[in-house]
């Protein structure tokens, strides 16, 4: 993140010249750096936020309803301002609760009259409550091909978590950013604050390396998703609607709250491009929320439900013809590297294809992202068994999305995805973060 923190302290003096350098120079769109945590697999962003500006380290996450932070720990601010009940702000927010009095010293995560909200840990599941605040956030420009000037938006929504709800967390990190469809997650409020499209597209990387960084774009559809050397990855999607599950996917939520995650259209399975028998209706959402198709930051591999796993397995053995080796877990089939052939998407093994509406249009996984290295020799099926009550019966997980470019369309409910940038010799940690506007 060394580029981002230059850039910063170069632009810093702009930042007290103005209200906003926003209000000076109007981005086409914005972009966040995103990394992969080597032991808990989660992917990591940083953001600016507060004045002075601090560099905030936070896990990206497809689910939650806002960013949050820990503001019980080292939060200073001369800018931050609470949200009070009643006003607009707290309606978007879906407050349960008011904080009439303060029983603490005032300060960000404690002022009279302000808005409570569940703070929701999706690593591990945990609710807090908290309070919401408004103060700056800042993020690089972008033409869609490197980074540009540094935009500020002055006032940023976002919850006041606390240091328990940090637990589980890749080390460092202060909190989560919510990318999900609610109201005050980034996606729409950054759109509303720039007048953006409400969109954003997300890359993410398939390396733990310091040096590997995958990209989030907020922005205009016009703009777009080049990564070297030249790949502009928005000519290569393919789109399927987004659907709503009609009954919230949160820890916390309100009677009659609908989720705000990312459901698909998955209408079967096939391997080595032949279908799996399943239980079909599995795959759809019922009128009580269970079944379906999700897409997940925060599970590190795909879960599906245990009668469509074994299905699946079985097929990718039978069409594979390898001979199973002891397992690692969380995995339950792992093989012989040694026996795998290499291709330009991975092991060369057999494609796993979620159908969506129809069948000319797939998500292919190749073996890039269906292997998974676990010792010397060893390659895994990357999928988890989620057992016979799974809430979703698909969770399509992080190392299934990497080196795939996703574009979330929010205003159209569609979400565009590429299949493997492989194909295009390159990756999401091919976009150039060193150059300059």
């Amino acid at each position: 993140m060394a580029w981002f923190s230059r850039l910063i302290l170069f632009t810093t003096f702009l930042l007290f010249c103005s209200i906003s350098i926003s209000a000076v120079q109007k981005p086409k769109a914005l972009i966040l750096p995103v990394s992969k945590d080597a032991i808990t697999l989660q992917y990591v962003t940083q953001v600016q936020q507060r004045t002075p500006h601090v560099l905030v380290k936070l896990i990206v996450d497809l689910g939650g309803t806002f960013l949050w932070v820990d503001c019980n720990n080292g939060y200073i601010s001369s800018s931050y301002k609470p949200v009070h009940c009643g006003t607009p702000h707290c309606a978007l927010a879906r407050s349960g609760a008011c904080a009439e009095t303060c029983m603490a010293p005032a300060g960000p995560s404690c002022s009279n009259n302000t808005c409570v909200v569940n703070v929701e840990n999706t690593i591990i599941h945990l609710s807090t409550f908290g309070n919401v605040i408004q103060d700056f956030l800042a993020l690089p420009s972008t033409d869609g091909s490197k980074p540009g000037h540094i935009v500020t938006a002055p006032l940023f929504s976002f919850a006041c978590g606390s240091e328990v709800g940090l637990e589980g967390l890749a080390t460092g990190a202060k909190g989560m950013a919510s990318l999900s469809r609610a109201k005050l997650a980034l996606p729409n409020q950054l759109a509303d604050i720039f007048k953006f499209d409400h969109k954003f597209a997300m890359c993410l990387p398939s390396s733990t390396s310091a040096s590997s960084q995958g990209v989030i774009f907020f922005g205009s559809r016009r703009t777009p998703y080049v990564f070297q050397p030249g790949v502009d990855a928005s000519k290569s999607l393919i789109y399927t609607p987004l659907l709503i599950n009609p009954v919230s996917t949160a820890g916390s939520f309100f009677q009659g709250e609908k989720s705000y995650e990312y459901f698909i259209g998955v209408t079967s399975i096939k391997v080595n491009g032949k279908a799996v028998p399943l239980n079909s209706t599995l795959l759809s959402i019922s009128k009580d929320g269970n079944g379906g198709t999700k897409v997940s930051t925060t599970n590190p591999y795909t879960v599906i439900e245990s009668s469509i796993f074994k299905a699946v397995v079985g097929a990718f053995i039978r069409e594979s013809g390898l001979t199973p080796v002891k397992h690692l877990a969380p995995f339950k089939h792992c093989f012989d590297s040694s026996k795998i052939g290499s291709t330009r998407v991975g092991p060369g093994v057999p494609s796993i294809d979620f159908v969506l509406q129809n069948e000319s249009v797939a998500w292919k996984i190749f073996g890039a992202n269906s292997m998974v290295k676990v010792a010397e020799k060893v390659l895994c099926l990357g999928f988890v068994d989620g057992g016979v009550e799974a809430r979703t019966s698909i969770v399509i997980g992080g190392h299934q999305l990497e080196d795939n470019l996703l574009e979330f369309d929010l205003a159209r409910s569609r979400l565009g995805f590429s299949s493997s940038l492989l194909f295009r010799q390159t990756t999401c940690s091919n976009f150039n973060f060193e150059a300059r506007a």
